[in-house]
């Protein structure tokens, strides 16, 4: 079974980054990703923190943007505790594990998003996740510190064992788009999209895009899936080129 790679987003403080490897490996995670870190890596505070899970830090990969950490993962959720303007299913940590031990099972690869310290993720970076992941913390205080959110779903992890459920989710079965693969098809959409005066006005085209990517992200395609939207729209980029000439 593959395990989930834990991702730290633009993490702030070193401490933080060690806690998060001491609570992973608490729980036989060892896995982490770390994008674009505030201080730079490798970071002395962040290793004197981790004490005996130094070796989490020293495989840790690290990436320069979000996209990048992860273009390999079949299926990805972002952690957030604050309601947001886009649509994602939501899940507690609980069923969150259990529907990553599925798909893990299957050989899927898993990525857990955990945002910076002082505001937590941004809209642009759940556009890369397929579902939130919400703790039921109190509404008047819901501030998670990073390394605690990290130990929240590590446990979790941790707590449900090696037994996958007999019932595997209906999407585990198929061969799932890589978050690589998703990213390249929309970037194909709005290459066309932009080519036929789509984003308009120009004020709002940002928003726009935005919202697609939300849109795409949160889809599990499978790679037959997304080769059919890349051909249809081959298709229909060939088909208006050649009524355009014969216009013309």
């Amino acid at each position: 079974m593959i395990e989930p790679a834990f991702i730290l987003v633009r993490p702030q403080m070193g401490e933080n980054i060690g806690a998060a490897a001491r609570a992973m490996l608490n729980f036989g995670l060892t896995r982490m990703r770390v994008v674009d870190p505030r201080d730079g890596w490798p970071n002395p505070k962040a290793v004197a923190m981790a004490s005996g899970a130094g070796r989490i830090l020293d495989h840790a990969g690290i990436f320069p943007d979000l996209g990048a950490a992860v273009a390999d993962c079949d299926f990805v959720f972002a952690t957030t505790a604050r309601s947001r303007e886009l649509v994602k299913e939501i899940v507690t940590p609980e069923r969150a594990m259990a529907m990553a031990r599925e798909m893990a099972a299957q050989g899927k690869k898993l990525g857990f998003l955990f945002g910076p310290e002082r505001a937590g993720l941004e809209n642009d970076d759940i556009a890369h996740a397929n579902a939130i992941v919400t703790v039921p913390v109190n509404p008047e205080f819901f501030s998670l510190n990073l390394a605690q959110a990290v130990l929240l779903l590590a446990y979790e992890w941790g707590r449900q064992g090696s037994e996958v459920p007999a019932s595997a989710m209906e999407l585990a079965r198929t061969e799932l788009a890589s978050r690589e693969d998703i990213q390249r098809l929309a970037g194909h959409f709005e290459e066309r999209l932009e080519t036929a005066g789509f984003f308009f006005p120009p004020t709002k085209a940002a928003g726009m895009k935005l919202n697609l990517r939300n849109m795409w992200g949160r889809l599990a395609l499978t790679k037959a899936e997304v080769q059919t939207f890349h051909g249809m729209l081959r298709q229909i980029a060939f088909r208006l080129k050649k009524q355009d000439q014969a216009d013309g």
